[in-house]
């Protein structure tokens, strides 16, 4: 994944949240997926295919996600990924780890004195 500011690496284990996330209205191809997360964050961030199928495949090796064939949109073979409620669980447990650490650090970022 990367951050089109280039502003540095997010935390590991990013990825994998937001791939799920990208899941919960329902199965989904890879490109799809990534196109999900392109769009949700305005092209702030960019999952590459280098990064985005070995996260796919540790998802569903802890049986967060399964997956089947199928066929895309313009009828061309793809992998097809649904969140388990593993999955799910999962997802509720890291984003709260998550947003309670986003907003810890936006705290600080906005206490006196101002960084810009």
């Amino acid at each position: 994944m990367q951050q089109r500011s280039d502003s540095g690496d997010l935390l590991q284990g990013t990825l994998g949240i937001l791939i799920l996330k990208a899941l919960l209205p329902g199965t989904a191809h890879g490109y799809a997926i990534a196109r999900w997360v392109e769009d949700t964050t305005e092209d702030v961030l960019r999952i590459e295919e280098g990064s985005l199928y070995p996260a796919l495949r540790r998802l569903e090796d802890r049986r967060w996600v399964s997956s089947e064939w199928g066929l895309s949109e313009n009828n061309r073979r793809a992998r097809f990924y649904t969140i388990t409620a593993a999955g799910r669980k999962h997802l509720r447990d890291e984003a709260a780890v998550w947003l309670r650490y986003s907003q810890a650090v936006t705290r600080v970022l906005r206490t006196a004195p101002a960084v810009a």
